[in-house]
């Protein structure tokens, strides 16, 4: 059996490898008051044109509503005068369908003309001119 001296002395020794050399850390520096950067400012110029953006739509939103609103006006007032014009055109039709009534044409012819009601009807065939 081997002895442990043994080993260790059949075994190549390890060389030492040099350790690499690392950078020297940053010292910190001192924290001076903070600047406005440039990135600042982006946001609070981005910030009042998302508001910009916003009024304006709300008040396109606005005006949207203020013109439907007049049109609904409109409508009703057109709505009221076509209802006015459909009762006069029936009132019309009715005074037209009474003073065409035929009792009543008859009763005129009869009283104002001198005119009878016939008591046979007969034809009379009228010859061309020409022929």
């Amino acid at each position: 059996m081997a002895s442990w001296t043994a080993q260790a002395v059949a075994r190549p020794a390890r060389v030492a490898q040099p350790r690499p050399r690392q950078a020297p850390r940053p010292r910190p520096r001192p924290q001076a008051a903070p600047r406005p950067s440039a990135r600042t400012r982006p946001r609070v110029a981005g910030g009042v044109l998302w508001i910009a953006v916003v009024a304006g739509l709300l008040a396109g939103i606005v005006a949207l509503n203020v013109a439907v609103l007049r049109l609904n006006v409109e409508v009703e007032e057109l709505d009221r005068k076509r209802q006015t014009f459909i009762a006069r055109k029936a009132e019309l039709a009715s005074d037209l369908s009474s003073a065409a009534a035929a009792g009543r044409v008859e009763g005129l012819a009869q009283s104002r003309l001198g005119l009878v009601a016939p008591e046979q009807t007969t034809y009379v065939r009228v010859p061309r001119p020409g022929r």
